[in-house]
């Protein structure tokens, strides 16, 4: 039996990450998995999403240009054309992996993985042994299995259709059900978004959900919130809907199931290392992703904390400097500090704590800053236009800043940015301190005047 320093079972951006990393330090590296290398981030996310988003965001700033007076004409979208480029993009990045791993040294076994014990893997009728095992299996859609179910999609099988229907149901407003019904209803189809929740993005600070839902209203997207759906039925092109209390919606062309992803922590062997899972099938880890088996690790979506592709990747680099170069100083991931950003249209963008959050820790401390306003983008448009609206949470005598959320063009990029001010523990005053950008969307970040107190659950456009 093949002796290894670590076997990393899963090729998606956590896997990879410590495979690259360990084997830049000399370490003896074989990965596992069946599928393209790359994991949901490559083959069904990040990557493929933000493709499908740009051109999205083409469409829709064509549509405004003549609010300038461009003259452009939108002769449609030929979507064919761009499935066809999105999957050859995906299949350059999936050859790029294997010959990257391939250069590193790191062997990599195009089949399914399963733990025999906490030291030896299976695969394709080989045994493997490793000093180390690293788990990180990602995850997968989630169908809830009711009635006529088979009749919705997945985010998976979005990203391999090669035409679009002239109208979709979207079951889900968490961020993947929204990201879908932004660029769906920019390529012009009749987006309707169905879900048990009372506010979109309802994990995120409520001004983003509201703020957002105004510019749903605006592209006609319409929602349903507080329905539970309990059932599809029809036939596929002509799918209705059933929520609670005999409501019913549709029929749709297609419908799109978005509520939520769970682990692929099944049928890997977990059980027979001894590795403890919770009921919701995620793995318990300490700071350092070690599981209750002393040498086997997990880490990505599989631990239920901060399941984003930078997040995978930071722990799978930190835990390699840890075993192979601990003069580096390493230090684990700090998942209360994530900055998140959700590419709808237009993209949020948040990091630290909501408000409800800051004043449930802060109390009475807590003070919040926040704007709307209609930016020069969209300053000759005529009507009610959605509003670009941006919040600071302050909290303390020093009003250090513990939490940013803004919905708007652009903040996708800015956060970044403000995310290392969070990190840092700037205040208020180092806010005001610094000179503004003008004219940008960025600038109001630092030139918020008039705060307000914190409150539990803040009225809806406080602003």
């Amino acid at each position: 039996m093949e002796q290894y320093d670590i076997l990393v079972i899963g090729g998606g951006s956590g896997g990879l990450a410590v495979a690259e990393r360990a084997a830049g330090h000399g370490a003896r590296v074989v990965v596992f998995d069946p599928k393209p290398l790359g994991g949901t981030c490559v083959n069904e996310g990040c990557v493929p999403k933000k493709l499908t988003w740009y051109a999205a965001h083409h469409m829709s700033h064509a549509r405004h240009a003549h609010e300038f007076g461009v003259d452009v004409e939108i002769n449609g979208l030929r979507y064919a054309d761009l499935a066809q480029r999105r999957r050859a993009f995906l299949h350059m990045l999936n050859d790029y992996w294997s010959g990257y791993l391939e250069r590193l040294g790191v062997e990599y076994v195009a089949e399914r993985a399963e733990l025999v014990d906490a030291r030896t893997v299976s695969a394709g009728g080989k045994d493997y042994r490793g000093e180390r095992v690293v788990v990180a299996t990602g995850g997968e859609p989630i169908v809830p299995r009711m009635p006529g179910h088979e009749l919705g999609a997945t985010s998976d099988d979005f990203f391999q259709w090669e035409d679009l229907p002239q109208s979709i149901a979207i079951i889900g407003a968490g961020y993947i059900g929204l990201e879908m019904a932004g660029m769906l209803r920019s390529f012009g189809v009749d987006v309707t978004v169905i879900a048990m929740e009372d506010r979109v993005l309802e994990m995120f600070d409520p001004m983003v959900s509201h703020v957002l839902e105004r510019h749903m209203e605006e592209q006609g997207i319409t929602r349903h919130l507080g329905a539970t759906v309990s059932a599809l039925s029809g036939t596929p092109g002509a799918v209705t809907v059933h929520a609670g209390e005999g409501q019913s919606f549709g029929p749709f062309e297609r419908v799109l199931w978005a509520v939520g992803r769970r682990p692929k922590t099944r049928d890997i062997g977990l059980e027979a290392a001894g590795v403890e899972i919770h009921p919701n099938h995620t793995i318990p880890v300490d700071e350092w992703q070690e599981t209750n088996v002393p040498g086997v690790f997990a880490l990505g979506d599989i631990v239920g904390k901060g399941p984003l592709t930078p997040v995978a990747i930071a722990a799978g680099r930190r835990l390699a400097d840890r075993w192979f170069a601990p003069e580096r100083n390493p230090v684990p991931v700090d998942y209360g500090q994530i900055p998140t950003v959700t590419f709808t249209h237009p993209p949020t963008g948040g990091v630290g704590m909501t408000e409800p959050q800051a004043v449930q820790r802060f109390g009475d401390s807590v003070r919040v800053y926040e704007t709307e306003y209609g930016g020069l983008a969209r300053a000759f448009a005529k009507g009610d236009i959605a509003p670009v609206a941006m919040k600071l949470i302050c909290a303390g005598d020093d009003e250090r800043v513990v939490g940013i959320h803004m919905v708007g063009d652009g903040v996708d990029e800015m956060l970044q940015g403000f995310a290392v001010a969070v990190r840092m523990g700037a205040t208020k005053r180092d806010f005001d301190l610094t000179i503004p950008i003008h004219p940008t969307s960025a600038e109001e970040l630092v030139t918020l005047k008039v705060p307000r107190p914190g409150q539990a659950e803040p009225v809806a456009n406080a602003a």
